[in-house]
């Protein structure tokens, strides 16, 4: 299994727009961070968690020829606001997109894209897809494989965190419950959510994800959904343990599932 890192940033992305802060003025890639998302290639088959508003230029860049279904973590705009964008892939395969999601984040969809989900005189070239309603604690199956959905919260938000064997992607998150932690344990990566150093109302900050990662032990760890407050790159890696990393755009992470 490869697990290609599509983005890395929070729902501003980094550069934000107008800012001067030196990470923003960059010039190193490693600064540069896409909205977070990732792709995961397993057996010929392609999955992409999350398509948020870069989901097009990602797709691109990673030079994706097909796609088989996206995993959902929740209903934010900068995790599902590109779905218009499968239409590609749906009029190359002929087939529906497959959607995986909690029956409330799918609901959610059907407000924010009634177009793609109406069944009555829909627009002809809409997109496709189908739902598949998953939840928390109960593997599904894709392909051969199988994925566990993990409850985190972001504030008062559920999200889902997913494990492929043992690589898990936790975005959006403030809070693991023990249950949660007990399923995240024995990893050889982990994909995690951390914002920024200073602390936040809903997103782990650099001490409080370090905590994690001390209480869960996985082989190694690359950070992602982070802000420009991380400060640069090359600097901010420095100051962390060895076996945890920030997270890059394009990063590819080879793993077992």
């Amino acid at each position: 299994m490869k697990i290609k890192l599509l983005g890395t940033g929070t729902s501003q992305g980094v550069p934000i727009l107008g800012c001067q802060c030196e990470v923003c003025l960059s010039i190193d890639d490693k600064d540069k961070r896409l909205r977070s998302s990732a792709l995961i290639s397993d057996d010929d088959l392609n999955l992409v968690i999350d398509c948020g508003p870069d989901f097009r230029q990602q797709m691109l860049a990673a030079q994706v020829s097909h796609l088989e279904g996206i995993l959902l973590t929740h209903e934010h705009n900068d995790h599902i606001i590109g779905l218009d964008d499968i239409r590609p892939y749906n009029f190359r395969s002929g087939s529906p997109m497959n959607l995986f999601g909690s029956k409330n984040v799918l609901n959610e969809l059907t407000q924010r894209f009634p177009y793609v989900f109406n069944t009555l005189n829909k627009y002809p070239g809409a997109p496709e897809v189908t739902q598949n309603i998953i939840q928390k604690g109960i593997p599904f199956l894709w392909g051969k494989k199988w994925i566990l959905p993990i409850e985190v919260m972001h504030g008062k938000l559920p999200v889902l965190a997913y494990r492929f064997g043992n690589t898990a992607y936790v975005t959006d998150v403030n809070y693991i419950s023990p249950d949660s932690m007990l399923q995240l344990t024995g990893l050889d990566n982990l994909i995690l959510g951390v914002l920024q150093p200073l602390p936040h109302y809903s997103h782990f900050n650099v001490e409080e994800g370090l905590h994690v990662i001390e209480a869960l032990k996985p082989k190694q760890t690359f950070l992602i959904h982070c802000n420009h407050k991380m400060g640069l790159s090359a600097h901010f890696n420095k100051l962390l343990p060895e076996n945890v990393r920030l997270g890059y755009d394009g990063q590819i992470i080879e793993a077992n599932w």
